[in-house]
Formats: C-alpha cells, sequence, structure tokens
C-alpha cells in the first residue's frame, strides 16, 4: 500500500522487467551494487520504479545481467526515455491524484465502483465544474479551471479510436439522484451518461437501492489492467491523495467485490431505462 508518491506505470514496467533480468542471471541486488559501486537501496529502487533509471543504467544493468538482444535492451532503454517525461498533466500545475491520472492514461481496462458522484470520465463540463466548486473548499477559481481542464483532458481515452479505453462502471443509485449543480445540469448530466452507456466500450450498471447492505459501502475504487500485463493495479480515492494496491491478494479481493457489484446491479439496458425515468423527473 502506498500513496501518491507510487512509481509511474512506465517506471514500475521497467523495474519489474530489470528485477527479472537481475534474477534470471543469478544475480542478487547486493551483488549487482558491488559490480556497479552503486548502493543495493539504488537498485532496489530502480527495480521498484522508486528511482529514475536513465538508459545509461539500463545498458550498465543489461550487459551485466549477460542481455545480448539488442532489440530487448533498445527497447528497455526507450522505456526508460519514457519513463522520465513528465505527463501532460504536469502543465496544469499541482494536480492531486496525478497517480491516477498515469495510471488511467495507460490503462487498457478500468471496472470502477463510484457511490456519490457520477464518474469523472463520464461527465459533462457542467456537472463536472459544479463537483470541483462544491466540493473541494477554499478551492481558487484558477485551481478550479485547471482541475476542469484536466478532468476534461482525461476523457479523450474514451474517445481515442486508436487506444480507446474499455470502461466498466457499477454506479450507486444515490449519483441519480443528488443534485450537482441545479436540476438542469443534471437533466443535461444524465442524457449525456445514457448517451454514452450505449457505446459498445462502456458499460454503465446502476446499484438500486433496493440492493440493501453490499461491499461497495465501504467507498469507491478503480480496478485498471494495463496493455500487455497480468498484473492489475486498485486505486482508492482519498480528499488529498490516493492508495494504490497492487499485491495479488489485494487486487483479487477488489475483482471479488467489484464482480459481487455487478450481479446485484441492473443490466445495461434496465439501467438504461432507470437513467432515462430519472431524466424524465428532473425534466418536469
Amino acid at each position: 500500500m502506498a500513496s501518491d508518491n507510487n512509481p509511474t506505470v512506465r517506471g514500475r514496467r521497467l523495474g519489474t522487467e530489470l528485477r527479472r533480468l537481475r534474477k534470471d542471471s543469478g544475480l542478487t541486488g547486493t551483488q549487482v551494487a558491488a559490480h556497479l559501486l552503486i548502493s543495493q537501496a539504488k537498485v532496489s529502487h530502480m527495480e521498484t520504479g522508486r528511482r529514475a533509471v536513465s538508459p545509461r543504467d539500463v545498458r550498465d544493468l543489461c550487459k551485466l545481467y549477460g542481455v545480448t538482444g539488442q532489440q530487448v535492451v533498445d527497447s528497455l532503454m526507450a522505456l526508460a526515455r519514457e519513463s522520465g517525461r513528465q505527463g501532460w498533466w504536469h502543465s496544469y500545475g499541482d494536480i492531486p491524484h496525478s497517480v491516477y491520472v498515469d495510471l488511467e492514461t495507460d490503462a487498457a481496462s478500468i471496472h470502477a465502483y463510484e457511490s456519490m458522484v457520477i464518474p469523472g470520465l463520464l461527465q459533462t463540463p457542467a456537472y463536472a465544474a459544479a463537483v470541483i466548486e462544491e466540493t473541494i473548499p477554499l478551492v481558487t477559481v484558477e485551481q478550479a479551471a485547471a482541475r476542469l481542464k484536466v478532468r476534461l483532458r482525461r476523457q479523450h481515452r474514451i474517445y481515442d479510436p486508436t487506444r480507446r479505453l474499455r470502461l466498466r462502471v457499477v454506479l450507486d443509485e444515490s449519483a441519480l439522484w443528488r443534485v450537482v449543480g441545479n436540476r438542469e445540469i443534471m437533466r443535461e448530466q444524465l442524457e449525456h451518461l445514457h448517451a454514452l452507456s450505449t457505446e459498445p466500450h462502456i458499460t454503465v450498471q446502476v446499484l438500486p437501492h433496493t440492493a440493501g447492505a453490499h461491499p461497495g459501502l465501504t467507498g469507491q475504487f478503480s480496478l485498471l489492467r494495463f496493455p500487455d500485463s497480468p498484473k492489475a493495479v486498485v486505486y482508492l480515492e482519498r480528499f488529498t491523495s490516493g492508495l494504490c494496491l497492487e499485491k495479488p491478494a489485494e487486487v483479487q479481493q477488489y475483482s471479488l467485490v467489484y464482480a459481487h457489484l455487478q450481479a446485484q446491479a441492473l443490466s445495461p439496458d434496465h439501467t438504461r431505462h432507470l437513467i432515462t425515468e430519472t431524466i424524465k423527473l428532473y425534466t418536469s
């Protein structure tokens, strides 16, 4: 369990590969540190992604590990260069949950549970602006504008045909009834949610109040999976930061919770019907 100081996706991926190559070579972290005249802590931090790894580090490590395939070396060096670059969101200043934005940017699929509001990727500009302004005490106009721009930029992933994000959302019924902004904003938001739910790569299911107590009462979470990787990450959002869970047992537990919530939720078709009926109440 870690905070928003977690390594980035590419840094973790690079660290995983370097650790695998070291183990394949039969060397320990202590032996690697002795050969390269560096600290054992640096070796450990490179393998966990908590320290930037330069292309030169990669070259030296690959040579020590006996990696002869130039294509492998080149791809790892490219990954090192990419992991050292700042993400697009850094240009907007100090944005909370930047680690999650990084995870989301690289994810192939996200399974999300939200209990209070419509998820950020599915929000309209007006609804998103109202959420930001009404939930962050003392937020300045400049801060609110930056956060709104980041939230709307994140939504490019669900529209990008070259690497479209597969998104599954279980949404507590409370989010349909909580008036964010005003009734007009809610009507527009639910119409937008209904339209997006018809997209083949987006699935929305509402968990009705009649479901009673359920595992999602502990709060929202997102389960992210990545291309060409069997590993997944669970992200738990908190007010100013968040937690990344990566241990297989923890990921498995949240996967089971999500499956349980899906089973209790309305089907996608019944969800669209409920959203349509709710829109009528905001229109009247």
